[in-house]
């Protein structure tokens, strides 16, 4: 499924998002350039214009973004050189030509507050009044509204517990641990749903097409904890790994993280009009793949 005659600029085409979507146009036959952090660095203007100028694409893809959360709360300054100025200058030219641009942002954009999971059981709807607890989700909360004081066309697209074939992630991360060790601790009181790049990029070509436009959360069916996403990680893979479920007090981080962090994805479905999931079936897939 895809944008007839479109022509394709993915920005961050080395992460797990850039390269599944530069995987999945290549093996359609699009017209598409990805760019690495290697080949374009997003925080320079001069090489922002030569990209966008030299591509002239229909539609880009901003795959690029600061995501180390904990780094975030002392190298404030990068992650908002990437997260907030260069989208602002990227949504800048998608509004002077007339370019759609596809963003993606985050759960974090939310408080996370633990009454949320009683109060919003099905998750945060798109409406819900943004309010980070650290300084990743506040970055990517400013980019969000630079994109819409720009008035370009555009998608935001909020993704939760990123899980990609390409580039490191909590299920990659697990499998690591468990070569090296026989016993983990995992957090157990943080509730969330993993978004798996695969069908990311697929519901992502499919609102695209569909012509939706404003902002729209994906992520996988249901809910689960960090603690039970590795039980299930590890059932799967037939692994014997002894596993104890621990407080987020039990792992002190730089960066406050949400307790509740799970996003409404019903308009997703909506728009789609697809059958959205379980992550368990998406997690079974993913670890075949």
């Amino acid at each position: 499924m895809s944008i007839a005659r479109k022509k394709w600029l993915i920005t961050g085409a080395s992460g797990q998002l850039g390269r599944e979507w530069s995987l999945a146009l290549q093996q359609d036959g699009e017209d598409v350039t990805s760019c690495s952090r290697k080949e374009l660095d997003v925080t320079d203007d001069g090489q922002l214009e030569d990209a966008v100028g030299g591509s002239r694409p229909d539609v880009i893809i901003n795959c690029a973004a600061y995501t180390r959360v904990d780094q975030a709360e002392v190298d404030t300054n990068q992650a908002e050189a990437i997260n907030v100025h260069a989208v602002k200058q990227l949504a800048r030219m998608c509004a002077k030509n007339r370019i759609l641009l596809v963003h993606y942002s985050t759960d974090y954009v939310f408080p996370g507050l633990p009454e949320h999971r009683s109060l919003l059981p099905e998750g945060y709807p798109e409406s819900f009044p943004p309010d980070p607890v650290n300084a990743y989700g506040r970055t990517k909360w400013l980019g969000e509204q630079e994109i819409r004081k720009s008035n370009c066309e555009h998608l935001i697209i909020r993704t939760s517990w990123l899980c990609g074939k390409h580039g490191g992630n909590f299920v990659q991360t697990m499998l690591r641990l468990a070569r090296e060790r026989d016993h983990l601790k995992v957090v157990n009181d943080q509730y969330g749903c993993p978004t798996f790049t695969g069908p990311a990029v697929h519901h992502s070509r499919t609102l695209i097409d569909s012509q939706k436009r404003g902002t729209i959360h994906l992520a996988s069916q249901g809910v689960t904890t960090w603690f039970d996403f590795a039980c299930r990680i590890f059932e799967l893979k037939g692994m014997d790994v002894r596993l104890d479920p621990v407080p987020t007090s039990g792992f002190p981080t730089l960066a406050a993280r949400p307790k509740w962090s799970r996003l409404d994805i019903r308009q997703l479905a909506r728009v789609t009009g697809t059958r959205i999931l379980p992550w368990q079936e998406e997690l079974e897939r993913y670890l075949r793949e």
